[in-house]
């Protein structure tokens, strides 16, 4: 493994950041004291800085040696989430309710770190965005500092994005030409019939009975409708309606999710959902409203760049520890609006075994400080590989 000396000597350094922003997690854009805490690093790196975007995003901006006009960004996510921690160690949380679950923290260490090197050795010739943007987990923090001016304002070529993944052994690195994290849209569907007792059923109109028809139907969407290599997904995660044992109710609401890796079949996925309710209403003689939140679009690598990016990584980790193509996740990242944006590419870094309870989104999770110099090794040789000094 090709860890790069200066960053692996900083590895004790990285670790303090990390523990000490995993012990002030906030969440969408009330990053505050993280920013602050980003904000303070950089400056004292001799990197200029940039806020104001999307509230509490930090932007760094570094030249290299030469004349180049090239640029790139790189980015972390910032934000943590709203759960109560249940480790015992002492860099856990400090605020009730809120948590890094999701390994951002150990995303702006690893940033950190890369930063850090390049203003020291500045061995490439252009210039280096470092973008700490955030409410990822969400909030659309991305598209939120893209409508605010991020690529007028930084007229970056390519973008590229890291997530840590538990469950690719560390020193692994996962990279994707093309889909690697799917939408995901959110919906409530409110079915409103006519309430009445539950022993004369035949005076209401029962929308129990139909929004339960709806459930069974809506699954028929990925199993009938979506083309079996395609990867899509529809759940219900909530059902609310009704008060008592003898009561039927007037209405009953339920909510889910839709995701799916393609744009097609993201489309295709939510006129089912549509068509299938209006169908299930009408059957059973009640009313269906759908309210639909458009959420975070596939993330999409583009293929040239995921070709460099796994080239850089190779230089890291080794050739036997690269993976490409390996099966996408059906969570969503709001990279993809970057992505939509400007080409690149978004790489997995193998984080350890996956341990039941302490995996992403787990009240059990912490980042894995052993490969914070592995992830900050392969950010400084991308730029050097992507931003080259003339020979």
């Amino acid at each position: 493994m090709a860890v790069l000396n200066s960053i692996a000597q900083s590895h004790e350094e990285m670790t303090s950041w990390r523990h000490a922003l995993h012990q002030h997690p906030e969440t969408c854009y009330e990053e505050k004291w993280t920013s602050d805490f980003i904000a303070k690093q950089l400056t004292s790196f001799g990197i200029e800085i940039h806020r104001g975007l999307a509230k509490t995003a930090v932007v760094g901006i570094l030249k290299g040696q030469g004349t180049s006009k090239a640029s790139l960004g790189l980015r972390a996510d910032m934000d943590g989430l709203p759960m109560t921690e249940a480790n015992d160690f002492a860099h856990k949380s400090l605020t009730q309710g809120r948590m890094h679950a999701c390994g951002h923290d150990g995303h702006m260490a690893m940033l950190l770190g890369a930063a850090k090197y390049l203003a020291q050795t500045k061995q490439f010739d252009g210039t280096v965005y470092f973008i700490f943007q955030p409410a990822e987990e969400g909030g659309a923090g991305a598209k939120a500092m893209i409508d605010e001016g991020l690529f007028t304002h930084f007229d970056m070529d390519h973008v590229w994005g890291m997530h840590n993944w538990p469950g690719l052994a560390a020193g692994k690195v996962a990279v994707h030409d093309g889909a690697c994290m799917a939408s995901a849209d959110h919906f409530s569907i409110t079915i409103t019939g006519r309430g009445g007792h539950a022993a004369m059923p035949h005076q209401s109109q029962d929308p129990i009975i139909a929004s339960a028809a709806l459930v069974q139907n809506l699954q028929s969407i990925v199993s009938r409708t979506i083309d079996p290599l395609d990867s899509g997904v529809v759940s219900i995660t909530a059902i609310n309606g009704g008060t008592a044992f003898n009561v039927i109710p007037d209405s009953v609401e339920l909510r889910g999710t839709a995701r799916a890796l393609r744009p097609t079949t993201r489309n295709k996925i939510e006129e089912a959902i549509r068509r299938i309710t209006d169908q299930i209403a009408t059957a059973y003689g009640v009313t269906a409203d759908i309210g639909w939140r458009g959420g975070y679009p596939p993330t999409v690598n583009h293929s040239a760049e995921s070709e460099r990016a796994m080239a850089v990584a190779e230089q890291v980790v080794g050739a036997q520890n690269i993976m490409r193509n390996p099966p996408a996740s059906m969570g969503a990242e709001d990279f993809a609006y970057m992505l939509e944006a400007r080409k690149g590419s978004y790489i997995w870094l193998g984080a350890g075994e996956a341990v039941p309870g302490k995996m992403l989104h787990n009240t059990s999770y912490d980042f894995n400080d052993e490969i914070l110099p592995i992830g900050a090794s392969y950010w400084a040789k991308l730029v050097e590989s992507e931003l080259p000094l003339a020979p």
